[in-house]
């Protein structure tokens, strides 16, 4: 913005020490030119500055949003961590460990967990597998049907 403001300022400068006079028709053109060039370099100053100001304060009002939604996703997380209970097996493909509901176990509807991390099958309750499956050291006895993926 400066830059433009002070190239302004130079023609200004220039036009008035070529003696550039306003009686002639080019005098008049030239000296209204850089009047609406002077206006349009202040009016991109008042511009640049509102922006500036705007740019703060939505930065201000995103990290005000930012605390208050740590604030309330924290506490409802925590909550809902509480109340439910995890399975975590290790994929078969890339050997990461997947971590989900133990609910899942127990559905009736088709359901198949995917490793989140190559995409590999971790658990598929349409496949018929061993229905005697340890996890964590635990032995399980699932219904058929209903088995983690034999590669674990």
């Amino acid at each position: 913005m400066t830059n433009l403001k002070e190239r302004v300022a130079y023609l200004q400068g220039l036009t008035k020490g070529l003696n550039v006079s306003d009686q002639s028709a080019e005098g008049k053109i030239l000296a209204n030119i850089i009047d609406v060039l002077d206006d349009m370099a202040n009016d991109f100053h008042n511009i640049y500055v509102a922006h500036q100001d705007l740019e703060t304060y939505v930065e201000t009002i995103d990290e005000d949003l930012t605390d208050l939604e740590e604030e309330i996703y924290e506490d409802t997380y925590l909550e809902d961590a509480e109340d439910e209970e995890f399975v975590e097996v290790q994929c078969p493909a890339c050997h990461e460990a997947v971590t989900f509901e133990s609910d899942i176990l127990s559905e009736a509807d088709a359901i198949e967990v995917t490793c989140p991390y190559c995409g590999g099958i971790v658990y598929d309750n349409t496949q018929e597998f061993d229905d005697d499956i340890e996890i964590e050291g635990t032995r399980m006895d699932l219904p058929l049907g209903n088995a983690i993926h034999p590669g674990i």
